[in-house]
């Protein structure tokens, strides 16, 4: 087993070409990604795909960090992350009582050691959570997808990204989702 592609949490969504894994519903394999160890070798796996599903696991601290680590054993080095969450300030965060944690890029560029290292030189208060969990990611690419509410709000400055995070940091619901890709540095 190397070089497999898993779409993790998949729901109803069954991807080709990649093992579609989920605690729920008819997936090609049925596994609660809250348990540990995940059943996947050391470095075998190529590509994650966690679309609408990381903000629903790891309530706990402990559990989310595991699944961190997990992500990181079993991924080859060059390995890709797909992440796709709800915004923690839209409505679809917000009124799903089974969302049970925010993932944002500032979150998930806590798992890069490179910042790691950059913030403790810097004497920067941030916790380096790569170093703690032996862990190396790189957030490479993220997108934030406005609502439609953004979109009615301002037709003709849709894509208008610095517009659109500095008023996203003053209103809720508008920015939707947020598309996030990891890069696993070994």
């Amino acid at each position: 087993m190397s070089n497999l592609r898993l779409n993790l949490g998949c729901g109803f969504k069954s991807l080709q070409g990649y093992i579609n894994v989920d605690r729920f519903g008819n997936p090609d394999l049925k596994f609660d990604l809250e348990t540990f160890p995940w059943p996947w070798p050391d470095n075998s796996i190529i590509e994650i795909k966690l679309i609408h599903v990381l903000e629903h696991l790891g309530q706990q601290t402990d559990t989310y960090l595991q699944i961190i680590q997990e992500m990181y054993r079993i991924c080859a080095n060059g390995a890709t992350i797909q992440i796709i969450v709800p915004h923690p300030r839209h409505d679809d965060f917000i009124h799903d009582p089974t969302h049970v944690r925010p993932i944002t890029p500032s979150g998930l560029s806590m798992f890069s050691r490179r910042l790691n290292q950059e913030w403790q030189n810097q004497g920067c208060a941030n916790t380096p959570l790569a170093l703690y969990l032996n862990v190396d990611f790189e957030l490479i690419q993220t997108n934030f997808v406005p609502s439609q509410l953004w979109r009615d709000r301002y037709p003709d400055r849709i894509s208008d990204l610095q517009l659109l995070l500095q008023e996203s940091a003053l209103y809720n619901n508008l920015i939707k989702e947020v598309e996030m890709l990891l890069k696993v540095i070994k």
